[in-house]
């Protein structure tokens, strides 16, 4: 007997659920043909109650989104990107970059415990903008809008963790780590073809409770405009060249969900000054501890002291991500890595959308604000610094 929505359990510490968040969240990469049944074989549910379980954990809120997610630093250019903004502009900058900006990711209002190089830029965001476009100026473009004294972009050199993970994150003994360094990932841009990206468009968009069947694909291929079978060998091409991410299910991982529980408290962005040349080592050092759900090579410029490391931690107790974050620069020193800045920025507001990647969403995002698209176009070998 099928049961009422309502009466399945939606919450993270059911037993069920949370095995099956463990293989989930962030278990599943690359194209899968069938991420249920997927989940379903490593979890040791039934393919039945993994996807009622999602659906009703989507329903009530708990799991953000349900989506293919993908490799988008080799489809656009991108940074994480710091903003000045004065205090009566914050939460209004804020509200801009996460309604009415479509190329804005994450967007965190962030704080640190002390006065410290780059304590003045409150408001974080990762920025996107499709090939083709200027990461520049657009940036310039937001930080007219917003009204922001200056901002700085930093792109990735180097990936050493990308993940989520926090069900699985939840108990981890301080310097916990794999048993070898990560290994770096460069980002390099692949350029795609026009079904490509009807293919990917169709791939990326989130899941609605009612979508959640066994037969996932079949009509994204309807949406896509071309067979299941056409639909699926794409998807899989897009994944060999390294443009697929994982299919995951994202926790609402700031506000409370259903039972009133949280998936997670802390959100600390780590920064480390590494000597030049040491950057790579250092990252793949870092990559490798299990609190680490991103790691990356970034340049943060006189602005942040020289950083060129940094890393994101999430955790229920203050003092457990502080201790985690101490267990990593004990790690680096025994490594042979020495840093001469350290610092911890702390998420406060926070919202998480994915960034639009698709050529033409930017013509019409630029045709509806009155700009002109080709005076957007990003000159050749451009990249992001400060402004």
């Amino acid at each position: 007997m099928t049961r009422q929505a309502s009466e399945v359990p939606a919450t993270i510490s059911d037993p069920v659920n949370a095995a099956v968040l463990a293989v989930s969240e962030d278990r599943l990469a690359g194209f899968q043909t069938d991420p249920f049944g997927e989940i379903a074989t490593r979890s040791g549910i039934s393919t039945e109650i993994v996807i009622e379980r999602v659906a009703a954990m989507l329903r009530a809120g708990t799991i953000r989104r349900v989506r293919q997610t993908l490799l988008s630093t080799n489809l656009a250019n991108g940074a994480l990107c710091a903003w000045e903004v004065a205090p009566e502009r914050l939460d209004a900058a804020f509200d801009f970059m996460f309604r009415d900006d479509p190329f804005s990711g994450h967007v965190v209002i962030r704080t640190t415990d002390a006065v410290s190089p780059g304590s003045s830029y409150r408001l974080w965001t990762t920025l996107k903008v499709p090939q083709g476009f200027s990461l520049r100026k657009h940036a310039e473009w937001l930080c007219r809008r917003i009204g922001a004294h200056r901002f700085r972009l930093m792109p990735a050199r180097m990936l050493f963790a990308l993940g989520v993970g926090h069900v699985r994150r939840r108990g981890l003994e301080p310097g916990a780590r794999a048993e070898r360094p990560a290994r770096p990932l460069h980002a390099t841009i692949v350029e795609l073809l026009d079904l490509e990206w009807r293919v990917l468009s169709a791939l990326k968009r989130e899941f609605a409770p009612e979508e959640l069947v066994r037969d996932l694909w079949r009509q994204r291929a309807v949406e896509a405009g071309v067979s299941f079978e056409e639909f699926v060998s794409t998807a899989q091409s897009l994944d060999r060249r390294g443009v697929i991410g994982r299919f995951s299910t994202f926790l609402e991982h700031v506000k409370p969900t259903a039972g009133n529980e949280r998936a997670t408290r802390y959100n600390a962005l780590f920064h480390w000054s590494v000597p030049r040349g040491r950057e790579v080592a250092a990252g793949c050092e870092v990559g490798r501890h299990f609190i680490i759900t991103h790691a990356y090579w970034r340049e943060g410029g006189p602005e942040f002291h020289g950083v060129n490391v940094m890393a994101v931690a999430h955790g229920m107790e203050k003092s457990v991500v502080l201790a985690h974050k101490a267990a990593i620069d004990d790690h680096l020193r025994e490594a042979g890595i020495d840093f001469t800045y350290t610092n911890v920025f702390w998420g406060g507001r926070s919202e998480i959308k994915p960034s639009e990647i698709a050529p033409a969403a930017y013509v019409e995002f630029c045709e509806a604000h009155g700009i002109d698209p080709d005076a957007m176009r990003a000159a050749p070998n451009e990249e992001g610094a400060s402004a």
